[in-house]
């Protein structure tokens, strides 16, 4: 079956109110220089009003606060309400890594309830957003070594095969400590961010923080919490990453996830869609894959839009992380099943703008060779300095084989992607097994059927974390407060995040 997950790759309490935590360890405090910040507000670029922005000074190296310093974007979205109902600021991370926070806010985020209540605030971490972007060169050699051995199953790939990749993941990694600067990369993990927020939130006149954190914004907020319980008001973890297993261990635990949400989504459209490929004994792995190979022989169009196996890949994987996506998805599978080849492209359009139509406006990506930003290097490198990693790629080659077994369509690539780091230079990794115990009330929040971070995962953080709860919704999709789409989880976290207490643990909210 022939591989084109390249493009996939790309995407992958107690019942109490809120109070201050018992006796707990004297916490460091915001160093000198950095104490007291006042954010200087103004008008964003490119951004509508109410929106504003601002910098935030942090040291480079936590631990020698006199040095060089990075200067971290920081936007805000004023409260709608009268200030006597002001609880105070949310600060919010989008997830990521390598995600910059001052594009949030674009459209209605939160309830009204939340947006009179709180000013809404998110950053731009170290290494990420147009004014500090991390840079670790042409990334294309590395993306035309993986291609060069896509087409063939890992487990018949020998050390002749595996090298021009290695030598191309050893590069890429030498061209970031070259590029970005070995004590930029030294500095570039979540233990860093973690304390950058501190310093935040300081600057935001906050005692305590209230913060919503997706997927690997949950991470951040956990260990926020275990750092600085005290100043913590409430916190909730949305959809949460696991940095305690190795690289190539949460590749196949995505791997199986990614193939799990991919056989709810066929499923869907065999039971709403009448001309759905996916008809019950039907495997969708084969019956979508025959699919692609007709598409890369014969593109079919979407308004002049070329739409090959590629695209159509890359767009099922992107809806798949939204449950409201599944339709028009369905859809244009039913659609390309149909004998005319002109009545797809109704159908592929729609899905097209409902997936990418925010897109619009921005910058295309420079091509190969460029002298361009990686939006891809912040993401390796916090993904290297915060997990353990092989340091053979024959260990790699294994878990991709592994990984294509669970899932010919989003497979292999998975864990190849993961192959810099076998190569990157040392960093302070985050502490793994913390359990915050002196913490307030924390609520964390995941989806059965997340094809992006295993529900087990929010699962097993909501069981290592002392004073979290968990609240599981019964579908599917990657990240679900603040969305709408799950009344049942809006109700509650925000009677948490307003009022202070927790859901009951083990809420469950059913398939919408």
């Amino acid at each position: 079956m022939r591989a084109r997950s390249a493009a996939v790759a790309s995407l992958l309490l107690l019942t109490s109110c809120v109070a201050p935590p018992g006796a707990e360890p004297a916490a460091e405090r915001v160093p000198e220089r950095y104490a007291g910040q006042e954010i200087a507000w103004s008008d964003c670029p490119h951004r509508e009003e109410p929106l504003e922005c601002g910098t935030v000074t942090v040291p480079l190296d936590h631990d020698r606060p006199g040095g060089a310093t990075l200067d971290l974007a920081v936007i805000r979205l004023p409260s709608e309400g009268p200030p006597q109902e002001l609880v105070g600021t949310l600060v919010v991370n989008p997830g990521g890594p390598g995600v910059p926070g001052t594009g949030m806010f674009h459209g209605t985020v939160f309830s009204p309830r939340v947006r009179t209540a709180f000013d809404l605030v998110s950053f731009d971490p170290r290494g990420v957003g147009p004014g500090g972007a991390l840079s670790c060169g042409d990334r294309y050699a590395l993306e035309d070594a993986r291609q060069d051995i896509a087409d063939t199953h890992p487990r018949h790939l020998d050390a002749v095969d595996l090298q021009p990749l290695d030598d191309a993941a050893r590069r890429y990694a030498r061209s970031c400590t070259e590029t970005a600067g070995e004590d930029v990369l030294a500095e570039i993990g979540t233990v860093n961010v973690v304390r950058d927020l501190d310093i935040i939130r300081d600057a935001l006149g906050e005692e305590a923080l209230n913060y919503v954190g997706y997927s690997y914004g949950a991470h951040i907020g956990a260990l926020y919490a275990d750092r600085y319980p005290a100043r913590t008001r409430a916190m909730v973890l949305d959809a949460a990453v696991d940095t305690d297993s190795s690289t190539v261990e949460t590749a196949l635990d995505q791997t199986a996830a990614f193939q799990g949400a991919w056989e709810r989504f066929a499923a869907h459209c065999a039971a709403t869609v009448e001309d759905c490929p996916f008809t019950p004994g039907a495997d969708p792995d084969t019956v979508a894959d025959g699919l692609f190979e007709k598409l890369d022989r014969d593109p079919a169009s979407a308004d002049g839009i070329p739409v090959d196996g590629r695209l159509l890949l890359l767009m099922a994987t992107t809806a798949l992380y939204r449950e409201e996506a599944w339709d028009p998805l369905a859809d244009a599978f039913a659609a390309l099943t149909r004998e005319k080849p002109d009545e797809p492209g109704g159908e592929l359009l729609a899905l097209y703008e409902e997936l990418f139509g925010g897109l619009g406006g921005q910058e295309a990506e420079p091509g190969p060779g460029g002298d361009h930003g990686d939006p891809r290097a912040a993401y390796t490198a916090v993904t290297c300095a915060d997990h353990a990693s092989p340091t053979g790629v024959t260990e790699y080659r294994d878990a991709a084989a592994e990984a294509a077994d669970l899932s010919p369509l989003f497979g292999a690539d998975t864990v190849w992607e993961h192959l810099p780091c076998a190569h990157w230079q040392r960093a302070e990794r985050p502490p793994t097994g913390f359990t915050a115990p002196h913490a307030p009330p924390l609520v964390v929040v995941g989806a059965v059927g997340d094809p992006a971070t295993p529900y087990a995962w929010s699962r097993e953080l909501a069981d290592r974390l002392e004073s979290a709860v968990l609240v599981t919704y019964e579908g599917g999709g990657h990240t679900l407060y603040g969305s709408g789409r799950v009344p049942c989880v809006e109700e509650a976290v925000d009677a948490y995040l307003i009022g202070g207490r927790p859901p009951q643990d083990g809420l469950s909210c059913p398939e919408s």
